[in-house]
Parts: structure tokens; sequence; C-alpha cells
């Protein structure tokens, strides 16, 4: 889709500031009407009838629903349903004018420059959007979506280096930890409000209305910015007050104190705000107020710490605060120090956690996720938590990583634990149990698919085989290599070919054998745990349920490998009969058949495969947590986290870099897990090389057509 969309640069001579935002509005049209549509339908059930006859929807329906209200102008399918003849441009600028006018948040805020581009171009890419995959999408698909375009014009520089999109890794990571459920949040450096929809997610699992329960204040220093935000609410149905302003002079002074949460991702080292257009901001709280003036240019030499003394003068008695900074200000030393060592005096300072390199899109650098609240009980009045989780991270590709699900719930534990909250680590240790025996569940049945195209390929292979001394002749057509007649290299594939079929029924035996071992044993287990639903709530229990399934983890790496095994010798016996030994060319090879049912083993072969891991991979969350908390209670854990003092802090020169207290965890010896990951990491590493190569010789090639060489 991002290809497809991508032909506006190509073709309309418009520069990525020009064309992302009509892209991005086609997007929101899509989205809005896919949000519209579902609703609809639920609205529409609900409707009381007269007579037989339900009265029509109205706009005030869609009040706390999500979804906003689209006039029949508006809808997709009208716009593309348009007469061969109709100025599509023209109509597209009406759909979002009829939006507007609905919407009170969008007013002036969605693009209207379609009657700038070729009317082929926009049908086209109307067309792009309105695929069936794409009409029938459930879920917050087009939100991510959404997400990914913002992503990619971020990553092509379509929007001030990328400033306006967080990574949703680090949104989701600081929404879990500070968990804003209600009240006043703010984000005074909003972007596309990445925080605010990810917010609403979070209201909305726990089966709330983020509409009635939050109001969301933003605020963004570009036009393109703001209007992104505002769309972006809207599409979620979320509503909140989106100016825009230099948050650096900007202030929003009614707000000073009332926010029940913070959250931002603000742009980092910014070097020149003046001094004297901050020095009486009341929002600055420290005695030291501004933490240092270049002697060049006499402006704020860096405003992280403006930031940060923003986000705590923000909050009311109780709120909390999250947000993304540089790692550098962890440290900082000078006028950064003293602000940074009052804040650590004020107790309001929760938790820091560090972040490695490559979760943002568009810088390599790491980063620190800093968290306030100044509600803290009185027992962590005087504690900090420190997370080091550099080392926690999933590859997506050579220059992307992010938390998976499972790193992102497993650090959010590690702060549930630190706060007593025992029962939410103990439910997410019994969520990954149940799904870990509910993955192994569905193992018999994977095995079972393997049956049938593995038998019938081996016994095709086998008949093959046994036509073989009536097929020597056509062999004899082969030429000589390195001396040997061609009867000599004949008898040479069928013996290779031989030991291989051999090769394989030795492997579908050791297979079904430790198949019938496993299952037999699995079974008995899994009804066993059927029965201890209500014990899994405790930690004991939950330890001895993990400890019974350690049995099963070398028997189900054995049966992969087995699966692995067979596979490939099943594969190989199939490619020596085709290329080695013409079997193509004989009567007896059925070449449609065989490709049948090696393609049926390629997939059920995939399938089993894919639920082992599945099983082990919810199996080693398990072990991840318990092995670290083995009594369900926060304790330091090297190289990962620790509960720090004032005191503490105070002795590491003020310093809220984690690494500095956690110090290193004891290196495990590489297992067959972490050695496949590494091998993936290479894998995508190269792919990406290879596709850097093919783009810059395009681009060379370009360049030299345009120099006429």
């Amino acid at each position: 889709m991002w290809e497809a969309a991508d032909q506006l640069r190509a073709n309309s001579k418009l520069n990525a500031n020009e064309y992302s935002m009509p892209v991005l509005g086609l997007i929101f049209l899509r989205h809005a009407t896919n949000r519209f549509n579902a609703v609809q339908a639920e609205i529409e059930k609900g409707l009381p009838s007269r007579g037989g006859k339900k009265r029509p929807i109205t706009k005030d329906d869609f009040k706390g629903k999500s979804a906003i209200f689209l006039p029949i102008e508006a809808q997709y399918d009208r716009i593309l349903n348009l007469a061969e003849n109709a100025d599509i441009g023209k109509a597209i600028n009406a759909a979002m004018k009829a939006i507007e006018d609905e919407t009170k948040m969008l007013e002036g805020v969605l693009p209207k420059e379609y009657t700038s581009f070729e009317q082929d171009l926009l049908y086209n890419l109307v067309r792009i959007f309105d695929r069936e995959e794409l009409r029938t999408a459930t879920g917050d698909v087009f939100g991510r979506i959404y997400e990914y375009f913002l992503n990619k014009f971020a990553m092509s520089g379509a929007q001030e280096g990328g400033e306006f999109f967080t990574p949703p890794s680090l949104v989701r990571t600081i929404v879990n930890m500070i968990e804003p459920d209600r009240g006043n949040v703010l984000d005074p450096a909003c972007g596309s409000a990445g925080m605010f929809v990810q917010t609403g997610h979070f209201v909305e699992n726990r089966g709330e209305d983020a509409a009635a329960k939050i109001t969301f204040y933003g605020q963004e220093k570009s036009d393109t910015n703001t209007r992104l935000a505002r769309m972006n609410l809207a599409v979620h149905g979320l509503e909140g007050i989106i100016r825009q302003g230099n948050t650096f002079y900007d202030r929003w002074e009614e707000l000073q104190g009332e926010c029940d949460f913070v959250m931002s991702n603000p742009p980092f080292n910014v070097d020149g705000v003046s001094p004297e257009k901050v020095k009486t901001d009341s929002r600055l709280f420290t005695e030291k107020k501004i933490p240092g003036i270049a002697a060049k240019t006499k402006a704020v030499s860096n405003a992280n710490y403006l930031w940060i003394q923003y986000f705590y003068s923000y909050l009311n008695e109780r709120g909390r605060a999250g947000f993304v900074m540089a790692s550098s200000a962890s440290d900082a030393g000078h006028g950064e120090k003293e602000i940074r060592e009052e804040l650590i005096a004020t107790q309001a300072v929760d938790m820091i956690i560090s972040i490695g390199t490559n979760f943002f899109y568009t810088k390599s650098l790491p980063c620190t996720l800093w968290f306030f609240d100044k509600g803290k009980p009185a027992e962590r009045q005087d504690k900090v938590l420190m997370i080091d989780a550099r080392n926690v991270y999933r590859v997506v590709t050579r220059k992307i990583r992010d938390f998976s699900e499972e790193q992102l719930q497993n650090i959010t534990a590690i702060a549930w634990l630190y706060r007593g909250q025992q029962e939410r680590y103990l439910g997410l240790v019994r969520e990954y149990l149940n799904k870990t025996h509910q993955e192994a569940g569905t193992i018999e049945g994977a095995l079972t698919q393997l049956e049938e195209p593995l038998a019938k390929l081996t016994q095709m292979l086998q008949t093959f085989n046994d036509s073989l001394g009536a097929s020597l002749p056509l062999l004899k057509d082969l030429p000589e290599v390195e001396g040997l007649v061609a009867e000599d290299i004949a008898n040479q594939n069928i013996e290779t070919f031989r030991a291989t079929l051999a090769e394989l029924e030795a492997g579908i035996q050791e297979f079904t054998a430790a198949r019938v071992g496993l299952i037999g044993e699995l079974q008995v287990h899994l009804a066993w745990f059927a029965t201890q639903a209500e014990s899994l709530s405790t930690n004991e229990m939950q330890k001895e349920c993990a400890a019974r399934f350690v049995h099963f983890i070398p028997q189900l790496k054995t049966l992969q490998k087995h699966i692995n095994e067979v596979h490939k010798v099943g594969t190989r016996a199939v490619e020596l009969a085709e290329k080695k030994l013409e079997a193509r060319k004989q009567d007896i090879w059925d070449g449609k058949e065989v490709k049948k049912q090696r393609d049926a083993l390629d997939i059920v072969r995939d399938q089993a495969i894919f639920v082992i891991k599945s099983t082990l991979y919810m199996k080693a969350q398990v072990t991840w947590l318990q092995s670290r908390f083995p009594e369900a209670v926060f304790v330091d854990v090297a190289g990962l986290c620790k509960v720090v003092t004032r005191d503490e802090i105070t002795q590491q020169d003020s310093s809220l870099t984690p690494g500095r207290y956690v110090g290193v965890t004891a290196l495990d010896g590489e297992d067959e897990e972490d050695v496949e990951e590494r091998l993936r990491e290479i894998h995508l590493e190269l792919a990406s090389l290879n596709e850097e190569a093919v783009e810059l010789a395009a681009s060379i090639a370009a360049n030299f057509e345009e120099l006429g060489i």
C-alpha cells in the first residue's frame, strides 16, 4: 500500500510535505468510513421501532461510540462510485468539508488540496484504499495502517525528521506505567497524538468510554502536526483540545497544577530557547530554573530540563507523568544537575527505564523513560525504581527494534511488583500458563496433519524407487563426467537417492516414536492442568505447574528437530528423483501429485513448528518472570532492575541512569533459541543491506541518465 500510494511523489512532482497530508487524508476517510459503518450497524440493532419501522439514525447516536458521524457525501463508497466524468478531486474536497462541518474539532483541519492532482492518479489512490481486506478489516487495523504511514512519512523526512511520531512500543510503555484512566491528560508536544490514541485503547480495554472519562489537551508548534493530531483523535472517536503553539513560550497556564496525567516525547537537546522569554515562567519551579546559557549564542544551552520542569508543574497533587528523554539528561552536570537534585528532593521521581538503540525510526540513539508520581505512598516516598531494559527488545529490521507484546507486559509487571500489586503479576503469569497449555493442546492436531502428505509422498518415492531397475536405460543419456561413464553416474545417483529414502524412513520412525511418547504424557498433563483452574491464582501452584511443564521442553525441541529433519530429507529425496534421476520423464512419476503433496507437507510442517514454538515461547515468558521474581514479590535483579533510595542516588552524584545501579547480569551460555534469533538478526541485516544496494544502484543509474552518461 505504501509503494502504491508513493506514486504521488513519483507522478505528481510534489515534495513529501505536499503529498503526505492528502495521502493521510484518504486513509483518514477510509478509516472513518469503516468505523462509521461498524457503529451504524451496532446502533441500528438498538433503535426503537414503531409500527415496524425504526427511526432514522442521527448524529447524536454516535456520541460516545468511538466514531464520528459521516454525512452521505463524506462516505468513502460515495466517492469510490462516482461517475467516470465526475471531478473526483472536487468530490473529495467536498467530503472533507462536510466532515469539518459535522465535527467541530476538525474545522479547518482536513486536507482539501485534491483538485491539484491528476484525476487518474486520485482514482487509483482511492482504489488502493478500498481493497477487500480493508473494507472487511476488524479491530484497529486502520489505526495500525495510519501509524504505519505516519512512520513511513517520518522515515522519509516528510514531517520535520519524524518529530511528530513516537514509536508505539515507547508510547505503550508510558501508558502502561502511568495508567491514564481519568481526568485531564496533557501532552505539550503531542505530535500526531499517539499518546492520546493509546490512552484511548487503554481505557477501552477496561470496558470504559475514554471520551467520557478523559479530557485530552495537546499542543504542537507546527500547523501540519496540529492537524494530524486532530485527525488522529477524531478518527478514533476521541475528543480533545489541540492547539498550535510553541510550548517554550505559549504557556498553558490554566492547566498548571491541574493535570492528572502528563505524557510526552519532547524534542531532545533543543538549544535555541530565549532565556529572556522564559525567565519569569512559573512552570520553572526550581531555584535554578534555567539549566544553562550558551556563551556563544546567549540562548539556553539545552532545553531538556525546561521540559522536565514543565511536566512536573502541570501535574496536580496526585498526578503522574511519563515522558521520553535523551539518555544524556540522566547524568547531565552543572545547572542540569542542580535542577535534577531539586527534582529528586520532591520525592516525585518514581521510575526510570533505559531503552536501547534503534527504537526510533529516524534515529539510532538510545533514550530514557522518566516517570513522576506526586501521589506515591509513604513507603515509596524515598525510593526510585531503576529498570535497565537496553537488552530487552525484538528485532524488526536491521534499523528498527521494538518490544514484543510479552516483553512490554513483563516490563510492566516489574512496576506492578514495585507497587506491591502482586495480584496483577500473578494474573499475568496465570495468563501465560493458560496460553502455554492452550498452545500445547493444539500440538497433537498439528502433528496429525503431517501424516497424510508425509505418507503419500513417501509412498510415491518408494514406488519410483521400485521402478528404477527398469528405468535405467533412460539414464544412460547422461554425459561423461570426470572419467565416469554415464551408467556409473546413474548408479551413483540411484545409490544417493536410495540412501536418502532410507534416511527419510528412519527419520519418520524416530519422529513417530518421539511423537507417540510426547503426546501420551502431554495428554495426561493437560488433563491435570484442566483441574487446576481455581488454584492457579497462587504463586506456589503456578510454580508447580511451570515445574511440571519443564519436563516437556526437551521433548518438544527434539520433536521440532525431527519434523524439520523429515521435511528436509523428504524435500531432498524429491529433488534427487526429479533432477538426478529424471523422474518427470517417466509415466510412473505423477509430478502434479508429487507437487501437491510436497506443498501440503510444507504447510503442515510450518503449522506444526509454529504451535511448538508458540508453546515454548509462552512457557519462556513464565520462566522469565518466575526466575527473576520467584516469590512473586519485587527483588533487585542484577542487570535488570533495582529499587534505590535517595541516599544511594546522592552517592552516585545524583545520577538517574539505571545502568549505574542495576549492575551487569551474569552471561548465560547461548541456547538454540538465542542462536536462532541471532541468525534471524543477521538475515534481516543482510536483506536490508541488499535492499539498500538495489535502491542505491537505481539512484546511481538515474543520476547517470540525467547526466547523459
